[in-house]
């Protein structure tokens, strides 16, 4: 049986590398990636089972505790997390995630217990449609995670004759905030790369577009604060494409796509955003019928797995007639084969 999961393993990671090398930008991607993974793991668990010998049974051991520990560690994680967002970010809806999926696992957990310790037909229930709804959308969450850092990696190096960094808002003074500055730094130096890629070989030279309208509480456009801060480094005027109307991230490539198509007709993009927002952008820019990649810049390691939830939510929400239908699935499946059993 063992030999049966690895092998089916291996088939759908070789459906993976072929669906990667098609197109990059694919939520299905992440999906086959995360079954790969999740078939290779279990048929490793098989293979352990079987195998005679003391290592082999406390390798079984330390992965089957991995699984049943799992949930909690990273409950507890992720509830420290979301009180150090808090204290550093303040306390908004957006930024109680981390709290809300901590809270989550926990809940989960302590479901199991009351169910297994109750021993009520009913409750039971309720805790198995709960496990099988936790444990799908765990499984995307996973998968989404793995692939969109595998896809970062995977875009690093890409061509491109046009730079679009996309916009993170400003400071109370119109100035650009730290989250914003990595993502101009990062947008400056894969210009200049291609830049001297494009000198080298006698091409034309890529053009930078910085996209972001103007919110509410802002002074300026955000393109206009980010245009200034490229200008103070360097980057020629005349190279430097301004996209101000955008008020989210569709809106960033739809917009800049118009541009692309009266400056340079046919050009491919670099989007460059925040590491945890590229594998989000290329999905849009996919959508959007725009050419090109998405690579992220660095942020702080405290505002990651907040802002990475966010994404995921978004993503989740994006299909969401199809993951809630199958959630409804994992819900009623369990309660009807209940309900034909007692008929019985």
């Amino acid at each position: 049986m063992s030999v049966f999961t690895l092998g089916f393993a291996v088939v759908v990671f070789i459906v993976f590398l072929a669906a990667v090398a098609r197109e990059p930008r694919s939520f299905a991607n992440a999906v086959l990636l995360g079954l790969s993974l999740a078939l290779a793991a279990l048929g490793l668990a098989q293979h352990l089972a079987r195998e005679p010998g003391r290592p082999a049974h406390l390798l079984l051991l330390a992965l089957l505790l991995a699984v049943a520990v799992g949930p909690f560690l990273i409950g507890c994680f992720l509830l420290a997390n979301g009180v150090i967002m808090v204290k550093r970010e303040g306390l908004r809806a957006v930024n109680l995630l981390s709290v809300f999926a901590g809270a989550a696992a926990f809940v989960i957990i302590g479901l199991d217990v009351a169910a297994d310790r109750a021993g009520d037909l009913k409750l039971s229930l309720f805790a198995a449609a709960a496990n099988l709804v936790f444990g799908y959308v765990s499984f995307l969450l996973v998968s989404y995670v793995c692939y969109a850092f595998g896809y970062g990696l995977l875009t690093r190096g890409g061509r491109a004759e046009v730079v679009i960094v996309l916009g993170a808002g400003l400071r109370s003074d119109g100035g650009v905030p730290p989250l914003l500055a990595s993502r101009l730094d990062r947008g400056r130096a894969v210009w200049a790369a291609l830049d001297r890629r494009a000198a080298a070989a006698g091409t034309a030279r890529p053009l930078l577009i910085v996209s972001g309208g103007k919110g509410d509480d802002e002074r300026v456009a955000e393109a206009v604060a980010m245009a200034a801060y490229l200008s103070d480094r360097g980057v020629p005027a005349d190279r430097l494409a301004l996209e101000s109307r955008s008020r989210n991230t569709e809106e960033n490539l739809r917009f800049c796509a118009a541009i692309i198509d009266e400056l340079r007709p046919g050009a491919r993009a670099m989007i460059v955003t925040s590491d945890f927002h590229a594998f989000r952008a290329a999905l849009i820019a996919r959508r959007i019928g725009l050419r090109g990649q998405a690579t992220g810049a660095r942020v702080a390691g405290y505002y990651e797995p907040n802002a990475v939830l966010r994404e995921f939510a978004a993503v989740f929400l994006r299909y969401r007639v199809v993951n809630l239908g199958i959630c409804a699935l994992l819900v009623i499946v369990p309660l009807g084969a209940a309900a034909l059993r007692y008929l019985r």
